[in-house]
């Protein structure tokens, strides 16, 4: 198969219908650590729960993330399902009467067990639009394989769904609840939730992908489990930030408070493994599948169950090529989802930049308002100024006049003083002396007036 032919984009279907010998894959689900082949415990815990993949909500995917990062780094034992079994539960997604099938069943975490605070969204919105379809590589074996995608399967309440351990098992995971209690409480190394997801996402190992060696051995960038490169700070941030109810105000932990086991921490001498793996599928049925009769369910079936999840068929080794594609596979799914964070922030960015865009409009309607209430106020001043100017005008005509007048009754003398008969009630003395004191300043007041309006 041709690698661009490995995984494929839906086209117009408003509900997955994968092609033949291809699986559904959720975007949500990817980024929450999930990627193809499974992990046999994942394949596992789906088999005894008797649920498919895709019934499985985004935080119920980031809960098993979360816990096989937990037993590989800080416990340093292979994930642990009587351990499990002590922590999780599970429950429906919805009310008795209507229940979701995609995403209807919810991992949740015992009510008498204290556990790591995961910092989990109250929902994640529109996650049941985004998939696409991944070639399932080992379509003839059971090893690694999800089972095909059943959409009008009935979700069936199981015996296993509550199952609680025995006081066998209680009393063999005792020592490991306890280290988790110490991991959580210990004063200036407290262990978070968030802190394991920040961990699992910053090397880029996906913890519920069938890897070839365990998160103690993880070797940095040259690990063979790696499936891309580092992201950037600020797409770590933005990532985690998406996955939990962390704000923007909310620090992201750059590193651990405890040292994770890696190929520089290694697991002490003598350490023990403490292997316990779920039923598998080729192992045939189990007891704690036995179905539990629901009032909204039909009788217990098997017939939604594909004849291939109970047979044996052993452990066949993926090869390289295989190998290659599945990587090509998870990344492209991994650009994919940043893609669609991307877009999803360009529709904000536009809505923001509309909301302005109207705010400047309005603020802009305003400001056109106001000047025309200015330009009328200055017609009115300016009219007003020019009445001014031609009363001034004609006052000071009026008085040259006189003055032209009374000049053509006197006769020019040589050498000859002259002498107003009544100099204190004469007019003519009364308008020189408006003049001399007055005309400049009101000259001067006119000149600043036609100033002021030419600006």
């Amino acid at each position: 198969m041709k690698k661009e032919d490995a995984i494929r984009f839906p086209s117009e279907e408003s509900y997955p219908n994968p092609p033949m010998e291809y699986r559904v894959s959720f975007v949500d689900h990817l980024i929450r650590g999930l990627s193809a082949p499974i992990h046999d415990f994942l394949r596992g815990l789906l088999f005894v729960y008797g649920i498919q993949l895709h019934q499985l909500t985004p935080n119920s995917i980031l809960h098993i993330s979360i816990f096989i990062t937990l037993c590989e780094c800080f416990l340093g034992i292979p994930p642990n399902w009587v351990l499990w079994k002590r922590i999780f539960c599970l429950r429906r997604n919805g009310s008795h009467n209507a229940t979701y099938n995609i995403g209807g069943v919810v991992i949740c975490v015992r009510t008498d067990v204290d556990y790591f605070d995961v910092k989990f969204p109250d929902s994640v919105q529109g996650w049941r639009k985004r998939w696409l379809y991944i070639h399932e590589e080992s379509a003839n074996s059971v090893e690694h394989n999800i089972i095909p995608f059943d959409g009008s399967a009935k979700i069936q309440r199981r015996r296993s769904w509550d199952a609680e351990v025995s006081e066998e098992e209680k009393k063999a995971t005792e020592a490991l609840m306890s280290r988790i209690h110490q991991l959580q409480n210990t004063r200036g190394k407290e262990l978070s939730g968030v802190q394991i997801t920040a961990y699992f996402l910053r090397i880029r190992v996906q913890p519920l992908q069938a890897r070839k060696n365990p998160l103690w051995t993880y070797a940095g960038e040259n690990d063979a489990n790696r499936l891309s490169n580092d992201l950037s700070v600020k797409d770590l941030e933005k990532l985690i930030r998406r996955i939990s109810s962390l704000s923007k105000r909310d620090p992201i932990p750059s590193s651990c408070r405890v040292e994770p086991y890696s190929s520089t921490n290694p697991l002490p001498e003598n350490h023990p493994t403490m292997a316990s793996l779920p039923p598998l599928p080729e192992g045939g049925d189990v007891e704690e599948r036995a179905v539990i009769a629901d009032d909204n369910q039909e009788a217990p079936s098997f017939v939604n169950e594909p004849a291939d999840s109970r047979k044996s068929a052993g452990s066949i080794e993926k090869d390289a090529a295989s190998e290659e594609k599945l990587s090509a596979i998870n990344e492209r799914a991994n650009a994919l989802a940043q893609k669609l964070e991307q877009s999803e922030e360009a529709r904000k960015k536009a809505e923001l930049d509309a909301v302005q865009a109207r705010a400047e409009a309005d603020k802009a309607k305003t400001d056109a308002a106001g000047v025309e209430d200015l330009r009328k106020r200055l017609h009115t001043a300016e009219t007003s100024l020019s009445e001014h100017i031609a009363a001034q005008s004609a006052r000071e005509e009026a008085i040259l006049k006189r003055i032209r007048t009374q000049s053509r009754r006197f006769v020019n003398r040589t050498a000859q003083e002259f002498e107003l008969e009544d100099p204190d009630n004469d007019p003519l003395l009364d308008a020189l002396s408006f003049l001399e004191f007055h005309g400049s300043e009101a000259r001067e007041g006119i000149d600043q007036a036609k100033a002021g309006l030419l600006r």
